[in-house]
């Protein structure tokens, strides 16, 4: 970790709007430099090993694929690499799986910039963002039993690799595509849409469509 004046950032982020407006943030800020960026999980993989930033942020939502598995990705070469989530979804739904995947915070895309900047300066520090009232609910789980936890949403039931494959639905692609974004089998994503409508408790095709249309939709930029 560093924590001094020359600490860089790589943003990763499908918006190219987004990673200039980011980039424009962190120009105001004389610790901060941002060594690179990339808009998919293939661009990105490549250039955060060019660029050995001390922290990634990185979106939930993209191209090819998700961000949890980015941070899996490159958490699993480099564990020492620290990641931030900046998406537009809930965090009630994400924050835990985030912790999971590797990453030390999240912050919402809505939150007013100094939240993002605080964001980054603690992940920095070594510690943990995630914002007040998620912290508590992750306390006041972490004391419950398993069996007391039940999901706030029908989304936190998903497998990470079934909220991907719920996001490429909602996206717009098709079971081919999303078998070649993912690198699977068609059949595998079948049985992963199967999977996906039961523990939602939708009947057919077009309701798994509508219903992931709109939870992209909500998330969306």
């Amino acid at each position: 970790m560093n924590t001094g004046k020359n600490s860089t950032v790589f943003i990763v982020d499908d918006h190219p709007l987004i990673r200039r407006g980011l980039r424009q943030l962190f120009e105001t800020q004389a610790t901060i430099t941002v060594c690179g960026e990339a808009g998919s999980i293939a661009e990105a993989i490549n250039e955060v090993k060019r660029c050995s930033p001390d922290l990634v942020i990185v979106d939930i939502s993209l191209p090819d694929g998700s961000g949890l598995d980015l941070i899996k990705r490159l958490h699993a070469t480099n564990p020492d690499q620290l990641f931030l989530v900046s998406s537009m979804h809930d965090e009630r739904l994400l924050a835990e799986r985030v912790l999971r995947a590797g990453a030390m915070g999240y912050v919402g895309k809505q939150e007013a910039p100094e939240h993002l900047i605080t964001a980054v300066n603690k992940v920095l520090a070594g510690k943990v963002y995630l914002s007040e009232g998620v912290t508590e609910q992750l306390l006041i789980n972490s004391y419950a039993s398993n069996s007391a936890v039940k999901p706030q949403s029908p989304i936190e039931a998903l497998s990470n690799r079934e909220l991907e494959v719920f996001e490429q639905i909602g996206g717009g692609f098709s079971t081919m595509k999303i078998a070649e974004h993912l690198n699977l089998s068609v059949k595998t994503i079948e049985t992963h849409r199967a999977h996906i409508k039961q523990k939602l408790n939708l009947a057919t095709s077009s309701e798994l469509v509508r219903h992931a249309v709109q939870w992209t939709l909500e998330g969306a930029v």
